[in-house]
C-alpha cells in the first residue's frame, strides 16, 4: 500500500505529460485544418510511412538516403511551415498580451464600420487593415505615411475614386491611420474562389502573414467582407461587421446610428451629389461604380 501511494506522483506526472502532448497535437491539427498546410502534412505522413516500410523491408539504398537526409528534415519543415509557425507564436503572444490587458481596448473603430457602410452604398472599392499585436511597419513604409487620427470623414476622402490614394490599402494602428496606398502581399491560396479579385486577395494575404484584420468592400458588388487568419467572411451586413470586429478585437463596439449619404446641393440645377463623386452631376466619376475591381 505504501509503495502504491509512493507511485502516485509519478502517475500524475505521466498523466499530465500525456494530456499536454494531446493538447499540443490537437492545437496543431486545429491550426492547420482548412489551410494549405493540411495536404502538405498529409504528404509528409505518407513519405514518412514509406521510409518506415523501407526500413522494415531492409531496403539498403533507401535507408542510406533517409539516414543522410534526416538531419535536414527539421530545417525543411521550418521552411515549409514557416507561416503556420509564425501564426502559432503570434497567437501565443496575443493571448499573453490579452491576459495582461491591452491599452488598445479603449480605441473605437465605429468609423471603420460607418465608412464601410458608405462604400457599400456607393460600390466604392476599399481595403482597410487594422493592426493588432504584430506590427505592420514594413507595409506602412510601402505606402504614403499619414499618422492622422482615425475618422469617418478621412476614410471617405481617402477612398474617393478621384483621390490619388484610393488604389491602395489603409493601415490603422490603434486610433490612428498610419498610412494609405499601401502595398500588401497577395494570398496564393489555391482554394480561394476565382471570383475574388486583387483587393480581396491582398486583404486575405495580409491576414495570412500577420494577425491583422482586413475590411474589404467590393467595387463590383458593394459587398462587405472581413478577413482574419487567412480566412474571409463575405457579404456581411453592417451589423454583422460590427459584431465580428467586436468579437475579433475582444471588446464591445457601441452601435451608432448609420448616417445617410452626405450630400451637398448644387446651386445650378438643385441635384444632390454624393461625397464619393469627384465631379459634378454626370462628371468623370459617374460610372466609377460599374468598373471592374482592379489592382490595389
Amino acid at each position: 500500500m505504501t509503495q502504491l501511494l509512493a507511485q502516485w506522483p509519478r502517475v500524475l506526472l505521466t498523466g499530465l505529460d500525456i494530456l499536454l502532448v494531446a493538447a499540443l497535437i490537437y492545437q496543431v491539427l486545429v491550426m492547420i485544418r482548412g489551410t494549405r498546410a493540411a495536404p502538405m502534412l498529409a504528404g509528409l505522413a505518407v513519405v514518412g510511412l514509406a521510409f518506415y516500410l523501407a526500413r522494415i523491408g531492409e531496403l539498403v539504398t533507401l535507408n542510406w538516403l533517409v539516414s543522410h537526409l534526416l538531419p535536414y528534415v527539421v530545417f525543411a519543415l521550418i521552411v515549409v511551415f514557416q507561416s503556420e509557425i509564425r501564426h502559432v507564436l503570434a497567437d501565443l503572444g496575443r493571448r499573453l498580451s490579452f491576459m495582461r490587458g491591452s491599452a488598445s481596448e479603449s480605441d473605437s473603430y465605429d468609423d471603420v464600420v460607418l465608412a464601410a457602410n458608405l462604400f457599400s452604398q456607393h460600390q466604392t472599392g476599399a481595403l482597410i487593415v487594422i493592426e493588432r499585436e504584430i506590427g505592420l511597419r514594413t507595409y506602412v513604409e510601402s505606402g504614403v505615411p499619414m499618422d492622422a487620427r482615425l475618422s469617418y470623414d478621412l476614410l471617405a476622402t481617402i477612398f474617393r475614386p478621384s483621390a490619388p490614394l484610393h488604389d491602395g490599402a489603409v493601415i490603422i494602428q490603434k486610433d490612428r491611420i498610419a498610412a494609405a496606398a499601401c502595398f500588401l502581399p497577395l494570398s496564393m491560396n489555391p482554394v480561394l474562389s476565382t471570383q475574388l479579385g486583387t483587393r480581396h486577395r491582398a486583404g486575405i494575404g495580409i491576414t495570412e502573414e500577420t494577425d491583422a484584420l482586413a475590411v474589404i468592400v467590393s467595387e463590383e458588388t458593394g459587398g462587405i467582407s472581413l478577413a482574419s487568419g487567412g480566412k474571409i467572411e463575405r457579404d456581411l451586413t453592417v451589423e454583422q461587421l460590427r459584431e465580428m470586429l467586436s468579437s475579433e478585437l475582444r471588446r464591445y463596439i457601441t452601435p451608432v446610428t448609420l448616417p445617410t449619404a452626405i450630400a451637398t446641393r448644387d446651386e445650378s440645377d438643385g441635384t444632390l451629389e454624393s461625397p464619393l463623386r469627384a465631379g459634378g452631376p454626370g462628371g468623370a466619376d459617374a460610372d466609377s461604380a460599374s468598373e471592374t475591381e482592379g489592382p490595389l
